[in-house]
């Protein structure tokens, strides 16, 4: 026994199968809704991460590579998660474009890449390490010091391993 949802959409009539006849009409097109939001977010891996389009040689190369394209897509989705909608989209270049479509993967992929980027220029044009860069990675040299291991018998010293000053203004001792 088969169930069959008949929906009516603008185009025509839909039908929809089911092998459960115990499913009620909710079941089946939430399962639908469920396969399309799946195959949605495949067909954009594809299009806009690039999944199948690597040149590699060996199977295992290949599946790699569908896995870094399947993570790259899901970093981009959960970075997106809480972001609002005029973060995201940037629709200066395209003004017929459509104000109330919802952000796609490529608006998102975009608005990481000018976050990021963004960063990177903030970094650079920055005059140097704040105070609190250099202290955290005195706290990480000083750690490192006091936990180094006697190569000879495997056993952690704990005594200081050298000194070291930056500039006048800061100054250390291990």
């Amino acid at each position: 026994m088969i169930r069959v949802v008949l929906v009516d959409e603008p185009h025509g009539w839909r039908a929809y199968f089911c092998t459960d006849p115990q499913a009620t009409v909710a079941d089946v097109l939430t399962t639908i809704a469920d396969r399309f939001s799946l195959e949605m977010a495949f067909r954009e891996c594809k299009q806009v991460v690039g999944a199948g389009q690597q040149q590699v040689r060996f199977i295992r190369a290949s599946v790699g590579a569908v896995h870094v394209c399947l993570w790259t897509y899901t970093l981009t989705e959960a970075w997106a998660w809480r972001r609002s909608e005029a973060e995201l989209v940037d629709r200066t270049d395209s003004p017929w474009d459509e104000p109330t479509r919802r952000p796609s993967h490529a608006d998102k992929r975009r608005a990481w890449r000018r976050e990021i980027l963004a960063g990177d220029i903030f970094a650079l044009l920055r005059a140097g390490p704040i105070d609190a860069e250099i202290q955290a990675a005195a706290k990480l040299l000083r750690l490192a010091a006091w936990c180094s291991c006697d190569p000879g018998k495997g056993r952690i010293k704990n005594r200081p391993i050298f000194t070291f000053s930056l500039g006048q203004r800061f100054y250390i001792q291990l």
